[in-house]
């Protein structure tokens, strides 16, 4: 059994935030779509956006699911699927009915 067969579906989902500007994220599958502003990739807990200004791709380890993005970040959520957010359910929203 070779590295790849064992590490397949095996990912653990952590999102580690350090002063806004470096964000550390383990158990994404795939990355979707990326920009200067927006990331959007596939997790094992389902679609992550995040947004900020000056976001950078710095490492990415697709056999671990690893990845670092450094800039100024804004915020990050989860998504139902690509193309429609889920709004009703954000802290946010909760927090300020």
């Amino acid at each position: 059994m070779d590295k790849q067969d064992i590490t397949i579906g095996n990912y653990n989902h952590t999102i580690n935030l350090v002063e806004r500007k470096n964000l550390m994220i383990t158990g994404v599958k795939k990355i979707e779509n990326f920009d200067e502003e927006e990331f959007l990739m596939e997790t094992a807990m389902g679609f992550l956006a995040v947004k900020g200004e000056g976001l950078q791709l710095i490492k990415l380890d697709t056999l671990q699911g690893n990845v670092t993005i450094k800039g100024m970040i804004s915020g990050f959520s989860y998504v139902d699927s690509v193309g429609k957010k889920e709004k009703e359910n954000t802290i946010f929203n909760r927090l300020f009915k």
